[in-house]
């Protein structure tokens, strides 16, 4: 017998003795209520006279002492019967815990869908089901989602692996391969390195980012913003973006090296799905007693159902738009997991003319 057993054993045992004991008292308060009445009266009967507690005539009375001692003989006879009754209330009451148990015990990871699925009536147990078949739901959605992504990462990271293979295959079968030819495989080979490099970086942004951050450092997002756009600027300028930027103090406490790369994504999403011509508005402010950053792009036209799908990894609307081989799919998941990890709020919206508007509100410093 396991020790769960013999704690849910132990379990209906207290109850039933709960149960007996209240049942017993029960039935000692009413022997007690009939009783002493009559002790009172036949002790105030004077003797020779019948007592009030005989019956006279042809039929036989049932006298004081008669009765108290098959009372005392109802009381023990009590004692197994309020034992044996506890113990099927209880048996009863517990039926749907062991139910939950049962169940519980029977799903994993490979039959999450699965549920314990009570019905009525709607009691604590029944309601402590529901939170469990929530909690089962949850799972089976964050196992799915990892397993989505374990296969999107996996090949992710392959492409680029396999065209190095094909790549350096095709340079060493060729016979007549001279140094330029040789030379022009390597720089491919590179840069297909320097892709999967990034795609890795990226991977463990958005690892440790999920992990959450215990670090909360006094910071400025315009003095962060400022940072990432010294850097991005040109990048703007060559696909001929117009960069707006708002920048007012807007102190907050977090990461900062989550924070900047929050900040380096969603400045490099509105670059790279934009068009020529288009435009970027990037906006820090206290909105109250929060600190906000805001980033709205030009671009293509989104469907309001996908918005919140682009925040999902390797989630790409238009997959290597513009020739551009920089994207995976990971940028606004990093955004999303470090909003996560630093309990901000996140909102996006896509305009009707097309591009996008992320704002991400922080929680205050505690010294601002």
């Amino acid at each position: 017998m396991t020790t769960q057993q013999l704690t849910r054993r132990s379990l209906q045992t207290r109850l039933a003795l709960a149960y007996a004991a209240g049942l017993y008292a029960a039935g000692v308060f009413v022997l007690v209520l009939v009783i002493v009445p009559l002790a009172g009266v036949d002790a105030a009967t004077p003797k020779g006279h019948p007592s009030p507690g005989v019956t006279t005539g042809t039929a036989r009375g049932i006298s004081l002492p008669h009765l108290l001692t098959g009372s005392a003989v109802a009381l023990v006879l009590l004692i197994p019967l309020a034992l044996a009754l506890g113990w099927f209330v209880a048996g009863r009451f517990l039926h749907p815990l062991r139910a939950i148990t049962t169940t519980a015990k029977s799903i994993s990871a490979g039959n999450l869908h699965r549920r314990l699925g009570l019905g009525e009536p709607t009691d604590e147990l029944t309601e402590l089901g529901h939170t469990l078949d929530d909690l089962f739901a949850r799972l089976q959605a964050s196992f799915d989602a990892q397993r989505h992504f374990v296969a999107n990462a996996s090949h992710e990271l392959r492409t680029p692996l396999a065209g190095l293979r094909t790549l350096l295959e095709v340079a060493l079968a060729d016979p007549d391969a001279d140094a330029d030819t040789l030379r022009s495989a390597c720089h491919e080979a590179l840069a297909l390195g320097e892709h999967q490099e990034r795609l890795v970086k990226a991977l463990l942004v958005l690892a440790t980012s999920e992990r959450g951050t215990s670090r909360r450092d006094a910071l400025d997002l315009a003095r962060i913003v400022e940072g990432v756009l010294a850097s991005r600027r040109h990048l703007a300028t060559d696909r001929g973006i117009d960069l707006a930027e708002h920048l007012e103090p807007a102190v907050t406490a977090g990461d900062p090296r989550l924070i900047e790369s929050l900040v380096a994504n969603l400045v490099d999403n509105a670059i790279r799905h934009n068009h020529p011509g288009g435009h970027i508005e990037i906006t820090t402010r206290t909105s109250g007693a929060r600190a906000t950053l805001a980033v709205t792009n030009s671009g293509p036209v989104i469907p309001d159902n996908h918005v919140q799908r682009l925040f999902h990894p390797f989630q790409k609307l238009a997959p290597d738009r513009n020739g551009h081989r920089e994207g995976y799919g990971l940028g606004l998941a990093i955004v999303s997991a470090v909003t996560q990890a630093h309990h901000a709020t996140l909102t996006a919206d896509a305009p009707p003319g097309g591009g996008l508007s992320i704002t991400v509100r922080f929680t205050p410093h505690p010294l601002s």
